[in-house]
């Protein structure tokens, strides 16, 4: 097990954070980690994912904010920020 210590996850870009957990994915899943090793892989996991799916939903808010007419064609667009 290598003994440094893990990135921030909250510093992480989407990207690295999505290539880190594909990492830990295919470590846990080839069977390589200890015990205590796996039990740490799948903590840094959780936070990678939690971390992922918060900045997909902010994205996904940002993108839903464009404004739909009647027929379903966009009719225009709100701020980015809400305001």
């Amino acid at each position: 097990m290598a003994d440094q210590p893990a990135p921030d996850v909250a510093e992480l870009s989407f990207e690295a954070a999505l290539k880190r957990l594909e990492e830990i994915v295919r470590k846990l899943e080839s069977g390589e980690a200890s015990l205590d090793e796996a039990i740490l892989l799948y903590e840094e996991g959780d936070k990678l994912k939690q971390q992922c799916e918060a900045r997909l939903q902010a994205a996904q808010a940002r993108i839903e904010q464009i404004q739909f007419g009647r027929d379903g064609a966009p009719s225009g667009t709100a701020p980015f920020g809400g305001d």
